[in-house]
């Protein structure tokens, strides 16, 4: 009876042991008696025990703590199929006018064929570093400071191109490559900032005088307008006054005829008397009124026609009487 127990443990023991649950996106390699089989795919699958053996591989695992990523590397069964990211500790790298940079660099990649990976490359990991370290050395020794500080996007698309091509054969394919930090020597990064404050300090001062050459350009824009603005309301005042001046001495002039025209019809009928002869000596009497009206006035003048000046005034007289 014991014997039977035994072996019907031994016979669920070999049965549990042929029973391979594959999880989604993973897959084991599976080698008997130390050759390749076959690759299980997801789901349930049936090797056969003690013969058929998962293919162990060592892999790279990163764990953050509190001094920084702890790498660490350990043997695996399954391998995980989808899309992975490598965090690479910093190195150091010279650049072509013989800078000591120190970069941080993110490396995405996938798995494509399981038995590649496993075959052709003894550490898949450890050699996806070393190469992305060796090549990333000879990109940026191509490269100066500035060009390195300002081209990331063609660094990443060098590496990309090259760890791709490069690690094709392993049956992986490069996605992505970002580096994370470049970060220049102290005294680099101190100069850097000098410079760069220097920089800042120049464009505030040209932008200081544009402002001020602008700002002379509008006040001498607006004065000029301002004076325009004064000539033409000077124009148009001088118009308007000769316009006034115009329009008076045509109100005068108006009021004038006005003045012969109704003389002359109340002398009309008179015809010794003359309309013309009424108003010079209307005007002689003006004349005469004027000067003899100053205080200081010691001195008379008569005009040199005195006759003509009496005959109008005996013209009026005449006109007068005529009325009557």
């Amino acid at each position: 009876m014991e014997i039977l127990v035994a072996i019907a443990i031994l016979v669920i023991a070999f049965m549990a042991k042929g029973f391979k649950i594959v999880q989604q996106s993973e897959t084991m390699v599976i080698e008997r008696l130390g050759r390749y089989n076959r690759t299980l795919s997801s789901g349930i699958n049936i090797i056969w025990p003690f013969i058929d053996q998962p293919r162990s591989i060592a892999w790279r695992t990163t764990r953050n703590t509190i001094n920084g990523p702890l790498v660490t590397f350990k043997t695996i069964e399954r391998i995980d199929l989808r899309e992975t990211v490598y965090d690479f500790p910093s190195q150091n790298v010279i650049t072509k006018d013989n800078v000591n940079v120190e970069i941080n660099a993110l490396l995405y990649f996938q798995i494509m064929d399981p038995v590649k990976s496993v075959y052709e490359i003894e550490n898949l990991p450890n050699a996806i570093e070393k190469l992305t370290q060796t090549t990333l050395r000879n990109i940026i020794g191509e490269l100066e400071l500035d060009e390195t500080l300002t081209s990331r996007d063609t660094i990443n698309a060098k590496l990309r191109v090259i760890l791709d091509e490069a690690t094709n054969k392993w049956g992986v394919k490069i996605n992505r490559v970002e580096l994370q930090d470049i970060n220049p020597p102290k005294e680099i990064k101190s100069a850097m900032e000098k410079q760069m404050r220097a920089e800042r300090d120049r464009r505030a001062q040209v932008l200081e005088a544009e402002g001020n050459k602008q700002a002379m350009i509008l006040e001498a824009q607006g004065k000029k307008e301002s004076e325009i603005n004064q000539a033409e309301g000077d124009k148009q005042s001088q118009i308007l006054r000769a316009e006034a001046e115009a329009e008076a001495k045509i109100k005068v002039a108006q009021a004038e005829a006005e003045s012969i025209r109704l003389i002359t019809e109340a002398i009309d009928k008179n015809a010794a008397c003359d309309p013309a002869k009424y108003l010079i000596a209307m005007k002689y009497i003006e004349t005469l009124s004027q000067m003899t009206s100053g205080d200081d006035t010691k001195t008379v003048y008569i005009p040199y026609e005195a006759t003509g000046v009496l005959s109008s005034i005996g013209g009026i007289k005449d006109m007068l009487d005529k009325a009557k």
